[in-house]
């Protein structure tokens, strides 16, 4: 999954990206309005998390700008702002929820796993298809009821397919969910990636669609 970190504070925006890295996401980090309103403009992203006080544009400004371009992207708001009234903008503007700094970074993570299964029309916490689970909370996978150890690129690749049976995502578009601004993408890399998934939960699951990309079949 791809997310799009947008705060002016270094010592928080860090933070949050090692968290959100090391829980697996790829993250694109920005400190301002114009550039968060720019990339996303420019690339598609699973999750937006956005503060509301920034340099050149205001979050509210960037919120009303991706909802005026008809994009659905899930949107958290993290921001200092704790009055009632600007909650209330910030949701009616088009966020899908909002936590309030300081906040614990372990409720930031479950509000960011709610909001993507949202996302992906799921109510469940954890997916189960065709003998595979995953748990996204402790990213736990297991097939049969024996656990599996994934990389955190091979786990990138899985959620997103897992999650939308049926759904053909091509290279690129896993590509981006794996990757981030600055991250080295081989040629190859989707393909490394799928094959070592079906080594360890099954050649069955993930299905090539030739010419197209790959998909999870519907059960």
């Amino acid at each position: 999954m791809r997310l799009l970190l947008v705060e002016d504070d270094q010592m928080i925006g860090e933070s949050v990206l090692d968290i959100l890295r090391a829980e697996g996401y790829a993250v694109d980090w920005v400190k301002d309005g114009y550039l968060a309103d720019a990339a996303l403009g420019a690339q598609s992203y699973d999750l937006v998390l956005l503060d509301l006080g920034l340099p050149g544009l205001d979050g509210i400004e960037v919120l009303r700008a991706l909802r005026g371009r008809k994009q659905r992207t899930p949107v958290l708001i993290a921001t200092a702002r704790d009055s009632v009234d600007q909650r209330i903008r910030g949701l009616d503007e088009g966020a899908d929820d909002y936590v309030l700094k300081p906040y614990d970074l372990g409720e930031l993570l479950a509000r960011v796993r709610a909001l993507l299964r949202r996302a992906a029309g799921r109510a469940e916490p954890a997916y189960e298809h065709l003998g595979v689970v995953i748990q996204p909370a402790t990213r736990e996978v297991s097939v049969a009821g024996e656990p599996v150890v994934l990389s955190s690129r091979e786990w990138a690749v899985l959620e997103p397919l897992i999650a939308r049976p049926g759904m053909v995502l091509s290279r690129a578009q896993l590509e981006e969910k794996i990757f981030g601004w600055g991250d080295e993408v081989s040629s190859n890399a989707v393909e490394v990636y799928v094959h070592g998934l079906r080594k360890k939960l099954g050649s069955g699951l993930i299905q090539t669609v030739r010419g197209v990309g790959y998909m999870v079949p519907k059960a």
